[in-house]
């Protein structure tokens, strides 16, 4: 027996989905496959001898994956792969046959993945209560049974003292707060102890500013808006409204168990060899700092630094970084999109019609789809959901790969209370319909619906109209972000008809090329040194500007170093074959040195420095001095030391003249020029 096909184990869950055992097996490839009925309750022994064949186990089954996983552990075996065919694709009032959908879902499931880089957090348990009166008290008493608490009162009117005080009580008011699980660093204005003669009511010490404070879990309850910008991804922090005693329960459950060393994955990683952010204090592209909603991503120097402590995983940076510098590893990106292609090769091969790709996340999304297939139609037999950590790191790139490998077009479920985050995939979506119309496709392929009603969901979904398809073609999604979108837009252009090999984008697009004034550009080659993505190149034969438009990521640092503000930005995609190779965007003669005759400058510089400096620059003010600037570093050099004459000394700026020395010069009987010559 084939020990590299997965065992199996698919179940109708008590004959509630009407499966298909044959279609199923025909699409996997597995001879093995039949579906059970009570896989969990009466036909546990399948399981259980599954489990002794020593193959990789796949369970159809999520719900009771906690009883699998514990036979399997008893057992000694590793626990199996888990996926959900029940609330995905069997629970559905759809009439069409869901075995396509369902194969695809198990296919996608069984793909190896490489895990993201882990980091270890240590939290002492110290921890900070923040809130008001007597309910803070009490929230404080109980995660005081599991943590080191500090409370920290801003209003105590209510507050009934107990007889036995088991933490610090204090007053005040945050002024400030930063830091993650394991390193919260507070600033509290009006801070004060609570004084141990405190008898009916808290009485305190003189207050005081600026107070600082450490803790490794803050939890905040003071009602007002939260300390940080993105509460719900900053680990060790706990917002629970005071007016809600369940939230409050939930939080103080959660937050006491933070004590301890904890695992985070590590989301981004960042190469800054390709990194467009900044060159020699000319700043170029801010994408991945503008659309942090935590705050994890900050200047340094050229580059970023990136604290994975703050990262929350949102992916924003990674989705609208338009070189892949910043680049998600939640799953990464040649494994997503390896992912997204199985889905849609395994339900159109197995029969599948006009699939649609629902992206969505493990809390909101899952909540929804879960509803919508207990309580309502389910999803319809064509939309093939897959989940993820955050539905916000979306980039053309991996929208662009569904199309290409077959998805008619791509729904994005996203959360309305998260609708602030998801700028950057807004703008990743109009590039793609951007440059979907510029192929000659229909719009509308891809879209983002913020719903928080599984009917509205569930209407939409079954209301859609898939337009043709694009594509239907698996390319290999290796190298980097660039090269994966390029393949995969190459694709989609092919299905196409471009009217114009020039396709006009929005200003933010990665994509484009650079316009040179030839007036105004003396080939100084400013910008040639200053491009980061090696898009503006030199000749070293001649003075030549040359510029390799698939390389350009339009960051604007080459337009904000000209010197003679020659340069402007134009958004574009180029659909020419030779979109690779470096064409020239200015030239000019070359200036020769006219002593040895070698070539040193370009005639339009050395003009131009001749213009500037001839006659105006106190260097340059004798014809003897100007005939200098049109030799080569060698000859003007030799001429300078010619005579044993210092060459340096050229560059010595003349002394300023003084009444004394037009006296000296008087009695001496000199001019200055001579007198100073002299001296």
């Amino acid at each position: 027996m084939n020990q590299e096909v997965p065992r199996r184990l698919v179940c109708n869950c008590e004959k509630s989905m009407s499966l298909d055992d044959k279609a199923i097996a025909a699409a996997l490839g597995d001879d093995d496959l039949h579906v059970h009925s009570q896989l969990c309750r009466s036909e546990i022994a399948s399981f259980e001898a599954a489990l002794g064949e020593g193959r990789r186990l796949c369970v159809a089954c999520t719900q009771e994956s906690p009883l699998f996983s514990e036979i399997a552990e008893e057992a000694g075996h590793k626990a199996p792969l888990f996926v959900n065919i029940r609330e995905m694709a069997g629970w559905t009032a759809d009439k069409a046959d869901p075995s396509p959908k369902i194969s695809a879902l198990i296919a996608a499931a069984e793909l190896p993945a490489k895990p993201a880089r882990l980091r270890t957090i240590e939290s002492d348990g110290l921890c900070l209560v923040i809130g008001r009166g007597q309910a803070a008290l009490e929230a404080a008493e109980l995660l005081n049974r599991t943590l080191s608490v500090t409370l920290l009162l801003t209003s105590f009117e209510d507050v009934l003292l107990p007889t036995v005080l088991d933490f610090p009580i204090f007053c005040g008011r945050v002024r400030s707060a930063r830091g993650s699980l394991g390193a919260f660093d507070i600033v509290v204005d009006g801070h004060a102890p609570m004084l141990p003669s405190s008898r009916s009511a808290p009485q305190f010490a003189l207050t005081r500013d600026g107070a600082s404070s450490k803790c490794s879990v803050l939890f905040d309850m003071t009602g007002g808006p939260a300390l940080f910008a993105r509460p719900e991804g900053r680990d060790g922090y706990f917002h629970a409204d005071p007016a809600d005693p369940a939230a409050v329960m939930r939080a103080v459950f959660e937050a006491s168990a933070y004590e301890g060393a904890f695992e985070k994955p590590i989301y981004v990683s960042y190469d800054p060899s390709i990194c467009v952010h900044e060159r020699s204090k000319k700043t170029g592209c801010t994408k991945c700092i503008d659309n942090c909603p935590s705050g994890a991503i900050a200047p340094d120097g050229d580059n970023i630094s990136v604290d994975t402590a703050l990262c929350g995983g949102c992916g924003n940076c990674a989705a609208h970084c338009p070189t892949g510098a910043v680049s998600y590893e939640y799953p990464a990106r040649q494994q997503l999109i390896e992912r997204v292609q199985v889905l849609a090769r395994t339900y159109l091969e197995a029969g599948g019609k006009e699939p649609v790709l629902l992206i969505h996340d493990g809390e909101h999304g899952t909540a929804l789809i879960s509803a919508m297939a207990r309580f309502g139609r389910g999803l319809p037999v064509n939309v093939i959901p897959l989940q993820l950590h955050s539905v916000s790191g979306l980039g053309h790139d991996l929208l662009a790969a569904g199309l290409a490998a077959g998805f008619r077009s791509v729904v994005v479920l996203a959360d309305p209370r998260k609708s602030d985050e998801l700028d950057a995939l807004n703008e990743e979506r109009r590039l793609l319909e951007a440059l979907l119309s510029g192929f000659g496709l229909a719009g509308g392929r891809c879209s983002v619906l913020l719903e928080t009603d599984p009917d509205i969901v569930e209407n939409v979904l079954y209301d859609l109209d898939p337009p043709p398809e694009v594509a239907h073609t698996a390319f290999a999604p290796v190298g980097g972000k660039r090269e994966v979108a390029r393949a995969a837009l190459a694709l989609i252009a092919g299905a196409g008809s471009a009217g114009e090999e020039i396709i006009r984008l929005p200003p933010s697009a990665p994509y484009g090329a650079v316009e040179v004034d030839k007036e105004a550009c003396t080939l100084c080659m400013a910008c040639v040194s200053a491009c980061p993505a090696d898009a503006l190149r030199d000749n070293l034969e001649k003075p030549q500007l040359r510029f390799v438009e698939s390389a350009c990521v339009q960051c604007g640092i080459c337009a904000a170093t000209c010197p003679e503000d020659a340069i402007t930005l134009s958004p574009r995609y180029n659909l020419a074959p030779n979109v690779m190779q470096p064409v020239t965007l200015n030239e000019d003669e070359p200036a020769e040195c006219t002593r040895c005759g070698k070539p040193f400058a370009s005639r339009g510089v050395l003009e131009r420095v001749k213009d500037k400096l001839g006659g105006k620059h106190w260097m340059f003010q004798s014809d003897e001095r100007i005939s200098l600037l049109e030799m080569c570093d060698s000859c003007r050099l030799e001429v300078l030391s010619s005579g044993g004459r210092d060459p340096f000394a050229m560059s010595q700026r003349p002394r300023t003249r003084t009444t004394d020395d037009y006296r000296e010069a008087g009695k001496k009987g000199l001019s200055v020029e001579d007198f100073l010559s002299e001296e």
